[in-house]
């Protein structure tokens, strides 16, 4: 695939009105976006600046990172802290994700979203308040593994890392991770499925595929 190079200030607007027109398919009258990457790409950041670009433009919308959809330690720790088949399959409660982000979206749904449910830090319940998210207002999804999930994304934004920046970009204790990205790209191929591909190698120099 042949990418552009192109600034994060510029991308974050061409993001922000694509997205505008953005209607989903299944009806809904909320867009539903992904933008997915290992935590080393920042995926939060560049979903938080959309955020910005599109209030600017009077598009309500809300960021949601699946950090804070992390099954409690007990449950995903149950194999030890460095097990790559738990963090692949086990560490986000991709259930509650459906019960309490996506499922009040779907069409004839009340648009009441959880933000986050479980505190990464102090693995204790966030208590966080239901957010109406108003008609025609987009959810804005980040995090890690996004796209193997089947979720009813109508845009999917991929913010890809070569393996050699992807580890110098990991910090050390985390590098027990990247056997699970090197499985993700050969079961998922993200970078061949998402609707806009990011490659994110030099964070001073994106580039995108448009």
């Amino acid at each position: 695939m042949r990418l552009e190079a192109i600034t994060w200030d510029r991308l974050v607007d061409r993001l922000a009105e694509r997205l505008l027109d953005l209607k989903p398919a299944d009806g809904s009258p909320w867009p539903r976006v992904a933008f997915d990457g290992a935590p080393a790409a920042a995926p939060g950041d560049l979903a938080a600046r959309v955020h910005d670009a599109l209030r600017i433009r009077g598009r309500s919308s809300l960021v949601v990172g699946t950090e804070g959809f992390l099954r409690p330690a007990s449950v995903r720790l149950e194999h030890g802290h460095h097990d790559v088949d738990a963090y692949y399959d086990g560490w986000f409660d991709t259930g509650a994700l459906w019960r309490e982000v996506f499922g009040p979206l779907e069409p004839g749904g009340d648009g009441r979203v959880l933000p986050d449910l479980l505190d990464p830090v102090t693995d204790r319940a966030t208590r966080s308040p239901y957010i109406q998210l108003p008609h025609d207002g987009l959810l804005l999804v980040h995090g890690p593994l996004l796209l193997r999930h089947w979720f009813p994304f109508d845009l999917t934004v991929h913010l890809l890392l070569s393996p050699g920046a992807l580890r110098r970009r990991t910090p050390e204790a985390e590098h027990w991770t990247l056997p699970a990205f090197e499985r993700y790209e050969g079961e998922v191929d993200p970078a061949g499925t998402a609707d806009v591909l990011v490659r994110a190698d030099d964070p001073r120099r994106p580039a995108w595929s448009g």
